[in-house]
C-alpha cells in the first residue's frame, strides 16, 4: 500500500480539490507582513527592479488582478496626456529628439492595452482545454511590450539618423525644454507606480513596462541637453540626442527582453526553491525532499514537489503529511497560490524502486 500514498494525493488535486485556496483566504493576516520595508530594501529594489521575487506580500488572485487594472489605466491616462503635450511641441518646433521622446512615451502608453487584455483574460476559470487557467496571457504581453519597444527604438533611430544626413534648425526651443521636464515628469511618476504594483503582485510585463518607462524618463532629460545645443545653434545636437535616446531605448530593450524571457521558460529565483525546500523539510512527517518545481503562470506560482515519507503509515496518515507540507508551502513561498504534493515511501532495504515501472517513459 505504501507506494500509493502520493498517487491519492495527487488524484484529489486533479479533481479539483484546491487546498491551497483554503488556506490561503483563511490565513489573511500572515500574507500582510511583506508591506513593512525598511529604507535600505526600498533602495534596493528602486536600484535592481527585476527583483520582484523576494517581495513578501501575497495578493489573492482577484485583488492582484484588480490592482494591475488600475495601475495599467491610471499609468494610460498620464501618459496619454504627457505624450499630447509632447506631440504639440514637436508639431511647431521640429524637434526630433522631441519627436523619438514623443513616440516613446506613446508606444509606452499603448502597452497597457495587451497587458489589460491579459489581467482581464487572467481572472477567467480554468477549462477542460487550458486546465492551469489564462494566467500565460499575461507573459505574451510581456511579449507584445517587448516588440513595441523594439519598433519603437527603430523608429527613433531612422529620424534620427534622416535629421543627421540632413540638418534643420530647431525652433521655440524654450517650449521642447518646458515639454522635455514634462515627459521626465511624467514617466517618472508612472515608472514608479507600474514597478511598486508589478512587485507587489508579481507580474513581470508590469515590472518590465515600469521599466520602460523609467528610462523614457531619463530620455526626455536628454531632449533637454538637444534643447540647450540647439540653443547655442549647434544643429546637430538635436539628432545626436536623438540617437542617444535610440540607444537608451535598446538598453532597455535588453532588460525588458530578458525579464520577460525568463518568465517565459518558467525560470524563478533560485532563493524561491531553497525556501520552499526549507519549509518542506520541517514539515511534520517529512523525512526528505525529492524532485521540486516552481513555475510562474501570470503573477502566480504553482508548485510540484515529491515528500519522502515513513512507507509504513497508513495512505490517510500519507495525506495528511502531503497537506501539512502544501500547508507549510503556502505560506512560506510569496505568492504561491497552489501545490501538488507526491507522497513517496522511504525506501527499505532490499526494496525496489517503485518508481522503476516509469524508467522508460522517463528515458524517452
Amino acid at each position: 500500500m505504501a507506494p500509493r500514498h502520493g498517487y491519492v494525493h495527487s488524484r484529489a488535486h486533479r479533481k479539483g480539490i484546491h487546498v491551497s485556496d483554503r488556506h490561503e483566504h483563511s490565513h489573511p493576516q500572515h500574507h500582510t507582513h511583506g508591506q513593512r520595508h525598511g529604507l535600505r530594501h526600498r533602495i534596493g529594489h528602486l536600484l535592481a527592479p527585476h527583483s520582484h521575487e523576494t517581495a513578501d506580500k501575497v495578493d489573492s488572485a482577484l485583488e492582484s488582478s484588480a490592482r494591475g487594472m488600475r495601475a495599467l489605466w491610471v499609468s494610460l491616462v498620464v501618459l496619454g496626456v504627457t505624450a499630447l503635450a509632447q506631440a504639440v511641441v514637436v508639431a511647431f518646433s521640429g524637434s526630433v529628439a522631441l519627436l523619438g521622446d514623443t513616440v516613446h512615451n506613446t508606444a509606452d502608453a499603448l502597452t497597457a492595452v495587451p497587458l489589460g487584455i491579459a489581467f482581464v483574460l487572467g481572472r477567467r476559470a480554468a477549462t477542460r482545454r487550458f486546465t492551469y487557467g489564462y494566467g500565460r496571457a499575461e507573459d505574451l504581453a510581456g511579449l507584445v511590450i517587448v516588440l513595441t519597444i523594439a519598433a519603437s527604438a527603430a523608429f527613433a533611430g531612422w529620424t534620427a539618423v534622416d535629421r543627421l544626413l540632413d540638418p534643420r534648425p530647431v525652433t521655440h526651443v524654450p517650449a521642447v525644454a518646458v515639454a522635455a521636464l514634462v515627459g521626465f515628469a511624467g514617466n517618472e511618476w508612472v515608472a514608479r507606480y507600474r514597478i511598486r504594483v508589478g512587485r507587489s503582485i508579481g507580474s513581470a510585463a508590469l515590472v518590465a513596462d515600469g521599466l520602460h518607462a523609467r528610462t523614457d524618463g531619463f530620455t526626455s532629460l536628454a531632449v533637454l541637453l538637444g534643447a540647450g545645443g540647439s540653443a547655442l545653434g549647434w544643429q546637430r545636437a538635436d539628432p545626436i540626442v536623438g540617437l542617444v535616446i535610440t540607444a537608451a531605448i535598446v538598453l532597455v530593450l535588453r532588460d525588458a527582453a530578458r525579464e520577460v524571457f525568463r518568465r517565459v521558460m518558467d525560470a524563478v529565483d533560485p532563493a524561491l526553491v531553497d525556501r520552499a525546500e526549507r519549509a518542506l523539510t520541517e514539515a511534520p512527517g517529512v523525512r526528505g525532499v525529492g524532485e521540486l518545481r516552481l513555475r510562474w503562470i501570470g503573477h502566480r506560482l504553482r508548485a510540484e514537489v515529491a515528500v519522502v515519507v515513513d512507507g509504513d503509515v497508513t495512505v490517510r496518515e500519507a495525506h495528511r503529511i502531503a497537506v501539512d507540507a502544501e500547508h507549510a508551502l503556502l505560506h512560506a513561498v510569496p505568492r504561491l497560490t497552489a501545490a501538488l504534493v507526491h507522497a513517496d515511501p522511504e525506501p527499505a532495504p532490499g526494496e525496489s524502486d517503485p518508481h522503476l515501472p516509469l524508467a522508460h517513459h522517463v528515458a524517452a
